[in-house]
């Protein structure tokens, strides 16, 4: 029987799933339901009409992994590959990284003679760290934190300075609280196999499946891509996706749409929305958000709504400018903070190096983002909802003039707090989705989960979640 599906949630997940499920002739309809105006959810891009380009949200994204192999070949299905903006390992702003430790910017070691030499702000050699890792006794526990997991395998300098500032640059997350497992899986998985993060780095983990290489694929493989953005923003991901499904006669896109409850009747469930009431027998719902997903869901399913609540976000403060000229003192990617430097801010982005394609054309300049808060974002700032863009502003040249010596005037600036954008992956967060997926499937409810609260936060993962819940219900597509 031909199954119809409706996907609550119009994010990069959302799409995602509803291109999958459009694929198979086992779906007779997908209904897209988001809340905005919309779609794309937090992948947003200002376009100006000088050839500008600002992201707001992701900016760009890595091809590694079987994750990253997949969202390639589906940027060829797209018809992407000429938006393509490349980032190879050789560019400066793959080797050069920078953290900000005692009022100082230092370069993140790369390279051979950077990992055998001391360079502030460690101690000692990072190699000796990794090779002294392959003595430390395999763990026992289920999960562990982040930062617990990285002072027991390679001492607690490289946790509290370098992990604790990762995690706040990919997850504005504290590395004492986030989980390793559910976080940063190869190194789990790769203690778990080899009993070593180095020997499950060069012996192997786990087995991959086969992905397959497309002429795209193949490229940025054979000219070793670190990571890529679009010509036209992040945001023209989804405004593709979205194009390709308002072209399919099986598909329907609903904006404006937000889910008040969704019904367990005898006739099926129903979906009621503020512009549309779905009441399909033999319907299949894929729920692509995560709190608001708890409050619509009927009262037989209070259990799941309690662990979708359960699962926290993080707040970001989110600053755009642009400057006339070159005003970095130093090129490359850009720098993260440590917590114990300043807990709120997290890090600032040096757009214009990795991709200066999208610099407006004409005179130089230079784009930068400044990204705050994070987990820690109430107790710097307060309430979001309170927090001015003048506020978030005036931060953001503060740290500009006190990391990078910046004190020009910008020509251009936009801020805003993303509330709730990131999903926080605490400790035991795979049990809870253990949990939560057996009660979907003990109580055989028409439900799958996707999107970024569950199995990794990046456009990759995201996407990834999509193609997997489609293929949960319909086997491969």
């Amino acid at each position: 029987m031909q199954k119809t599906v409706a996907v609550l949630g119009g994010g990069i997940g959302g799409l995602s799933t509803c291109y999958h499920l459009s694929k198979s002739i086992q779906v007779s309809k997908v209904v897209l339901l988001e809340a905005s105006g919309r779609c794309g959810g937090w992948v947003s891009t200002t376009r100006r009409e000088d050839g500008a380009v600002f992201e707001h949200g992701p900016r760009g994204v890595r091809p590694a992994g079987t994750t990253g192999k997949y969202i390639l070949n589906m940027l060829t299905e797209l018809g992407l590959e000429s938006e393509i903006l490349p980032v190879p390992h050789h560019h400066v702003a793959s080797k050069n990284r920078f953290l900000y430790v005692k009022g100082q910017l230092h370069k993140m070691p790369s390279g051979l003679g950077g990992v055998v030499r001391t360079i502030p702000p460690f101690s000692s050699p990072i190699m000796l760290s990794v090779l002294k890792e392959v003595l430390v006794s395999k763990g026992t526990q289920e999960d562990e934190s982040v930062h617990a997991f990285v002072s027991r395998r390679l001492g607690s300098e490289l946790a509290d300075i370098a992990i604790d500032a990762l995690c706040r640059g990919v997850f504005a997350g504290d590395s004492r609280k986030l989980s390793v497992r559910s976080c940063f899986p190869p190194l789990y998985s790769a203690e778990k196999a080899r009993g070593s993060i180095l020997l499950g780095m060069l012996m192997g983990y786990e087995k991959r499946p086969p992905v397959v290489r497309s002429a795209l694929l193949q490229r940025a493989q054979k000219e070793r891509w670190a990571q890529w953005s679009l010509r036209r923003g992040m945001q023209a991901l989804p405004e593709a996706l979205e194009e390709t499904l308002r072209g399919h006669e099986r598909v329907e896109v609903h904006y404006n749409a937000p889910v008040r409850r969704l019904d367990n009747t005898a006739a099926g469930w129903e979906d009621h929305s503020a512009l549309y009431k779905m009441k399909i027998r033999n319907s299949v719902f894929f729920l692509c958000i995560c709190a608001a997903l708890a409050a619509v869901l009927p009262p037989a399913a209070q259990p799941l709504s309690q662990q979708l609540r359960g699962i926290p976000t993080a707040t970001v403060g989110m600053v755009n400018l642009e400057f006339s000229g070159s005003v970095l003192p130093v090129t490359g990617f850009g720098h993260l903070v440590p917590s114990s430097e300043d807990r709120g801010l997290l890090g600032v982005v040096y757009d214009s190096v990795p991709f200066p394609e999208h610099n407006r054309a004409g005179e130089p300049t230079t784009r930068l983002t400044i990204m705050m808060g994070g987990s820690w974002f109430e107790e710097v700032f307060g309430q979001p909802d309170h927090v001015t863009e003048q506020e978030l502003l005036d931060r953001a040249a503060e740290a500009l003039k006190t990391h990078l010596g910046i004190t020009d005037a910008p020509l251009w600036s936009k801020a805003a707090v993303l509330k709730n954008c990131i999903p926080q992956y605490h400790l035991g967060h795979w049990k809870r989705l253990e949990t939560m997926r057996q009660y979907i499937s003990d109580a055989s409810l028409p439900l799958s989960l996707a999107g970024a609260s569950y199995d990794g936060v990046s456009i990759s993962d995201v996407i990834s979640s999509g193609r997997q819940a489609a293929e949960r219900l319909l086997g491969k597509v």
